[in-house]
């Protein structure tokens, strides 16, 4: 079991309740889901959501891929689907509906666990590193190893694998990982990258390769981070060239 400070155990499942990836969520349902679960974290004040905060949300331009234009009845679409298993939940709040999340309790998992599908869901396949950055004000995770640690637990969950590591792009430090919710990753996101060894370099190449790739580790890492800083001052960040 990995080990992390604040860990909540959640309760028992209700009854019906999904078990495992047993169903796949569609491009809406997992946006929706992801936003719910995020807002827990980061707007406790105003969570559960109303449909309009929950449509501004899974449309935000920052922190988003792909960013998304969802109406009013697609996220509602959405809520049914998420609702056949047992991921949402509904209660009345003064004159508007207000929607939660279910799924600690439906995938029978930490929070910590949750949050890091929720990044996953938000920003698409992620490394272990941009994970931490990504999801700071949902949870502070002590580090990497840590991140990690929880990965490893939700890829080899006995009730079915929720993540999948990706094979490791060429050039990168990282193996990025993905969630399982929406189906399995596409053929090409499966494609390993070729080794270094079956790469003709050039003679004396491999010091600057190494530095190559350590620049790139640190951009993403640096993008990461700007685009948490602007999603906390609601300002949209210039687009990688």
């Amino acid at each position: 079991m990995a080990d992390d400070t604040d860990t909540d155990t959640p309760d028992a499942a209700p009854a019906g309740a999904a078990r495992g990836p047993g169903w796949t969520l569609d491009a809406a349902e997992t946006r929706v889901l992801g936003v719910l679960i995020e807002k827990q974290r980061t707007v406790p004040d105003t969570y559960p959501l109303t449909l309009n905060s929950l449509v501004a949300g899974c449309n935000q331009k920052t922190s988003r891929h792909p960013v998304l234009e969802l109406s009013d009845a697609q996220v509602q679409a959405a809520l049914e689907g998420l609702r056949a298993h047992a991921l949402v939940t509904e209660s009345s709040g003064g004159r508007a509906m207000r929607y939660g999340h279910n799924a600690d309790r439906v995938l029978k998992l930490p929070s910590q666990s949750v949050i890091l599908l929720a990044v996953l869901m938000l920003r698409g396949p992620q490394t272990a590193g941009e994970l931490r950055i990504a999801s700071d004000r949902m949870h502070n995770f002590a580090d990497i190893s840590s991140v990690e640690a929880f990965l490893d637990e939700l890829a080899e969950r006995p009730a079915g694998a929720l993540v999948v590591r990706l094979p490791r792009l060429p050039g990168a430090r990282e193996s990025r990982w993905m969630h399982l919710l929406a189906g399995p990753p596409s053929d090409d996101l499966l494609v390993a990258a070729p080794s270094v060894a079956a790469r003709a370099e050039p003679a004396g190449s491999g010091a600057l390769q190494e530095r190559v790739t350590q620049l790139e580790g640190q951009v993403a890492t640096l993008r990461a981070l700007l685009d948490r800083v602007c999603a906390e001052l609601g300002i949209e960040p210039a687009p990688p060239a």
